[in-house]
Formats: structure tokens, C-alpha cells, sequence
């Protein structure tokens, strides 16, 4: 579907500094970006004691420091699963824990969060407290299991909590009833990293640290980077102070060895790390390996303290992306082949060979070419159930409209979890037609003509003497962007000069585009399907990046929309 192109709401800049740029004046009013909300000091932060839980947790983990007892961290098996599981280990260790143990369950056999089985693995460590990464909001009996093997248990997570909440000792999630916490936009490594400075603030006031003030937990902040734009959480001002620390913290090369490892075999130069390159060079690695085998392998990279260990683990996890690609790149082939006359507006897409820790890559291309909310199943490796991932769009959410066909329908849906833009579900094979039926009603009920338009919001188009490798330096250094903070896209009229297929099945294209006179490179990532012609004239939806080789710089048009002019 080619979208059509919408200039986003401007704002007022007229309320931003007069010092700023005038395009910066522009860019972030019209993303609702204040003057208040221009400063990124890490002091900016929202207070730890804001959050509900936090004290009482922190309390909970000091007395279980002072009594020398180990923790166990019950994570996830993705990339802010298994950055908050490293975030939990290295500074409940850096703050004193004797013993700090992880288990995380295996995507195949257990499924998401902590299960009676992964609590059996917790309790089998030896520790008397266990802590939830990312999860556990709806774990109600895997919290019940732990408890009976005399596990006290404090869950952090930041998923949409259920009808029912686990039995827990102590919950931390914004998103829970009560909660003051002035943001629900935490990931779940944003939740872990304010429970350590709950504990930290709790520890001084035990007098832990003497006259000092205890370690410096800003520099755990490249884990909480890292998971919190690969979770892809919307970067309000709060998660954006999270992210520009960590992001510091890589270009500087003061990272943790394993992500540092993992930019060396991506060959990305750290120095001029962007937060799009957190969510597509390292989480996708990260991920790679709880989508194909084990989340340890990534965990344990996050973890190593020595480079070459920690980049023999990189290599593992890059081969582990490389694998994935090609599945994903099948399953595409494949679900193009299924749309063919697929005219719902709520989408399920089944094949007995697809592979279940790929789905939701699958269902997240569709949807972005489709516009439409989109779940797509695989059979589970163990037991006789589908394993579906969703991902919707603006408009509709997710994890409320499969809680509506659960209510509809009791029993249809074997579990489901998730938020508003995307999910997670399993079924019975034989109930995916009737959940297809229901799933698109649901969806035709909940998005009219305009919600299934597909509309690119652009800030407009640049005058000429702002279309220059400086204009991309400046935004370059002016984010982070990302959801809900979106990079700069401006549109524009350029005529075609050259054409060139480039990558190796010359999906992408290579472009030399003319604008007012000047000559421009532009790229168009796996563009092929939407080839323009040499000599035509176009109207391109484009971000400004600096492309830089062997100590040279240059200004590149990255494309996202092409059509005629």
C-alpha cells in the first residue's frame, strides 16, 4: 500500500528558544517537544519514589542483602527481557548482593513469563527472593508456584496487567492501577534500572555506603538504552534521558564489552551511534538468539566482563541473525503468496512450516505493508498448540481486542498477553479459523476508512539551502528519535538521474536524484518493488543521514516513500 503523504501538525514553535535552529524549532514542536522538555540531564529524571512499588521492593532487597541471601532474576527472551536480566545481575552485584542467579524460560517449551516450570527452575537455584524482568504481570500461577516453594517474590514488568494479578509481594509497574508515576512508557529495563535506585536510596539511609553515596548505577544506562528502543516504547521525555545517557555512553566506547562486541561484528564505529542503530544493529542480535535457541547467549554477552570473551559470544549471536534473516526472508516469499486475495482488515497468516520464534518479524512487515492489524502463527515446537504474534497499527489496540474475543468467545484464545501494539497468543489448531473470523470482526468494528488510510506524516519539505550535510549533522545530534519521537521526514520533488540496484539480491536501490540543481545520493531500502525509472520525476518522503567511509562524509537521502510526481 503507498501511503499517502500528510503534513504532521506544527505546533508551535514559536514557543522554543529563539537560539535554537529555526528546522530544530520546527521539528520539535511539531513532535510536541517543549522548552521545558529540551534538557536531557539525567536530573530531569522522574523520581524513584514516584513509582509504586519501588520502596517497598527496595526495602524487600536490602533485607535480603544484609542477610547475605541469593536472588534469582526470572527474565525474558528478548532484547529488553535480556537487558533488564544484565541490568538486574550487574547492579543488584554492584550493590552488594552475595549471590545473584538468572533463569529464563525457553520460547519452545515454556512460553513467555514466569510459568510453574520456570519457578520450579528459580526455586532449584537455592534463593530465597525472585525478581521479574519484563514479566510477570499475568504470571498468576507461576508467582503461586514460587511462593510455594517459599520463594517471597517481587515482579517488575511494564505489560498491561490482567483482571487478576499474581499474588506477588511486591509489584513495580506504571502501568498498574494507583500508579503516580508521571510515565507508563517504562520498558521492562526501565522498570529494573528505577528498583536499583529505589535500593540504592534505601541502602544509604541504612548507612551501606558511609559518607559516600554508592556506585554509580549511570553506568548501567547503555543496557537501558538499548532495551528500551529495541521494546520500541515510546520515547517520552523521561525514556529519552535514558536513552541519550546510554547512547553517550556507547559513542564514548564506555559500554558494557558485549555491546561493544556486538557493534564490532556488525561494523558499526561506535562514535556516531544513533538510537535507530540500538534498535536495528543490536537488538536484533540480541533477539536472534531467544527467537532461533537460547536468550542466555545474549544474556551472557550482555554480561561477560572480558572482550575476547565477550566477542566470541557477539560472533555466536550475529550467525544466530543471519540464520534468522533467512527464515524471515522465506517466510515473507511465503506470506506474499497468502495475501493474494486477502481482503481482511484484521489479518492472520498460517503455515505448518513456519517457524514460531519468527512470527512476529513476519506479522510486523505485513503490517507495515498492509496497514492493517496482522497476526501470524506458527505451529509450537512443543505440544499441539499455535504460537501467534501480533502487530497492530494506530488506532487499534491489541491486547484489548484479544481480551474482547476472549470474553466473546471463553476458551478459543489458550492464553494471550501483550499491549496495544503488539501481542502474543496461542491456540488449539483447529480453533484459527474461528479466531480468524472473530479477530477480523473485531477489527472492522474498530477502524473506520480513515484508520485504514495509510498516512505518512512528514514535516513538510526542505528549502534548499537547508537540504545539506549540515542540516543531517544537526539532526543527527539533536535525538534521539524514535517512537512516538519520530526522526525528521520531509517530501520533495526530485527528478531521476541514475538507477542502481545494489545489496545481494538487489533489493535495494541506489538512487542519484536532482533537486533546484543540485545532485543528491538517495537510498531506498529494499526499494526494488517500487523502482522509479531513470529520466522520471518523483515525489520521495525522505530522512537526512550523514553516510561517512574511510574518514569522508556525505550527505544521503534515505527513502521511505516514492511515488510519481
Amino acid at each position: 500500500m503507498t501511503p499517502r503523504l500528510r503534513r504532521r501538525p506544527p505546533g508551535n514553535p514559536e514557543l522554543l528558544p529563539a537560539t535554537l535552529p529555526p528546522l530544530l524549532r520546527r521539528v520539535f514542536a511539531a513532535r510536541g517537544i517543549g522548552e521545558d522538555s529540551l534538557s536531557l540531564d539525567v536530573t530531569g529524571l522522574l523520581p524513584p519514589d514516584s513509582l509504586t512499588g519501588a520502596a517497598e521492593a527496595a526495602v524487600l532487597l536490602a533485607d535480603t542483602l544484609e542477610a547475605g541471601a541469593p536472588i534469582v532474576i526470572s527474565g525474558d527472551y528478548d532484547a529488553d527481557g535480556a537487558t533488564g536480566t544484565a541490568l538486574a545481575v550487574l547492579g543488584l552485584r554492584a550493590l552488594g548482593a552475595a549471590q545473584v542467579h538468572y533463569v529464563v524460560p525457553d520460547r519452545f517449551r515454556m512460553g513467555y513469563g514466569l510459568s510453574p516450570a520456570l519457578a520450579d527452575a528459580a526455586a532449584a537455584t537455592g534463593a530465597r527472593l525472585l525478581v521479574t524482568v519484563d514479566s510477570g504481570i499475568s504470571s498468576v500461577a507461576g508467582v503461586a508456584r514460587a511462593q510455594a516453594h517459599g520463594l517471597r517474590v517481587i515482579v517488575t514488568d511494564h505489560h498491561l496487567p490482567g483482571a487478576e494479578l499474581p499474588t506477588a509481594d511486591v509489584i513495580v509497574n506504571p502501568n498498574q492501577a494507583g500508579c503516580r508515576f508521571a510515565s507508563g512508557h517504562l520498558a521492562g529495563v526501565g522498570v529494573m534500572f528505577y528498583v536499583l535506585l529505589a535500593l540504592r536510596a534505601e541502602l544509604r539511609t541504612r548507612g551501606r555506603f558511609g559518607d559516600g553515596d554508592g556506585p554509580r548505577l549511570s553506568s548501567l544506562l547503555d543496557l537501558v538504552a538499548v532495551g528500551t528502543v529495541a521494546d520500541v516504547v515510546r520515547l517520552d521525555r523521561n525514556n529519552r534521558i535514558l536513552v541519550e545517557h546510554g547512547l553517550r555512553r556507547l559513542r564514548a566506547g564506555r559500554a558494557r564489552p558485549g555491546l561493544l562486541a556486538l557493534l564490532q561484528v556488525a561494523g558499526r564505529e561506535p562514535t556516531w551511534l544513533t538510537a535507530q542503530d540500538l534498535g536495528f544493529v543490536l537488538g536484533p542480535r540480541i533477539n536472534a538468539a531467544g527467537r532461533l535457541d537460547d536468550i542466555r547467549t545474549g544474556i551472557e554477552c550482555l554480561l561477560a566482563e572480558d572482550a575476547v570473551h565477550a566477542l566470541r559470544l557477539a560472533r555466536e549471536l550475529d550467525q544466530y541473525n543471519r540464520s534468522r534473516r533467512d527464515i524471515e526472508a522465506q517466510m515473507r516469499e511465503d506470506a506474499a503468496a497468502l495475501l493474494v486475495d486477502d481482503e481482511a482488515v484484521g489479518i492472520c497468516l498460517f503455515r505448518e512450516d513456519w517457524h514460531e520464534g519468527v512470527v512476529g518479524i513476519v506479522a510486523g512487515r505485513v503490517k507495515q505493508q498492509r496497514h492493517r492489524p496482522v497476526i501470524a502463527f506458527a505451529p509450537a515446537q512443543e505440544g499441539e498448540l499455535l504460537k501467534g504474534s501480533g502487530r497492530s497499527i494506530p488506532g487499534l489496540h491489541l491486547r484489548d481486542v484479544l481480551a474482547a474475543i476472549d470474553a466473546g468467545a471463553p476458551g478459543l484464545i489458550e492464553r494471550f498477553g501483550g499491549h496495544a501494539m503488539a501481542a502474543g497468543l496461542s491456540l488449539r489448531p483447529g480453533a484459527l479459523d474461528a479466531f480468524r473470523t472473530a479477530f477480523d470482526a473485531q477489527c472492522r468494528g474498530a477502524l473506520d476508512a480513515a484508520a485504514l488510510e495509510h498516512c505518512l506524516e512528514t514535516d513538510g519539505e526542505l528549502a534548499t539551502d537547508e537540504l545539506t550535510l549540515e542540516t543531517a549533522r544537526l539532526l543527527e545530534t539533536s535525538g534521539p528519535w524514535g517512537q512516538g519521537c519520530p526522526e525528521p521526514l520531509f517530501e520533495g520533488c526530485f527528478d531521476v538521474l541514475d538507477v542502481r540496484p545494489v545489496g545481494a539480491d538487489g533489493a535495494h536501490i541506489k538512487y542519484r536524484l536532482r533537486h533546484a540543481g543540485t545532485v543528491h545520493d538517495a537510498i531506498d531500502f529494499n526499494g526494488a518493488e517500487r523502482l522509479a525509472r531513470r529520466g522520471s520525476a518523483v515525489r520521495i518522503a525522505y530522512s537526512l543521514a550523514v553516510n561517512r567511509w574511510q574518514g569522508s562524509e556525505r550527505l544521503d537521502l534515505r527513502i521511505v516513500a516514492l511515488e510519481p510526481a
